[in-house]
């Protein structure tokens, strides 16, 4: 068993107990966003930090309705 801890730059994503590790360039998917991991650290025999980019998010413009005449 080991501990990941999965970091999107400096920031801590995740903390998990898992038996297998992902490796490098496989997708992942963490609190409902998908992305890849980038780089595998091995800090100890059980400690692993993992380093990955999360896609980005793009959000659509609303209409703006407020041009048209109201009846």
């Amino acid at each position: 068993m080991y501990v990941v801890h999965y970091f999107e730059n400096k920031n801590l994503l995740l903390t998990q107990l898992v038996q297998t590790v992902p490796s490098v360039d496989d997708a992942i998917k963490i609190k409902g966003k998908k992305g890849k991991v980038s780089k595998v650290i091995d800090i100890d025999e059980r400690n692993i930090h993992i380093q990955v980019e999360l896609d980005r998010i793009v959000k659509k413009k609303t209409v703006d309705d407020s041009k048209k005449k109201r009846r």
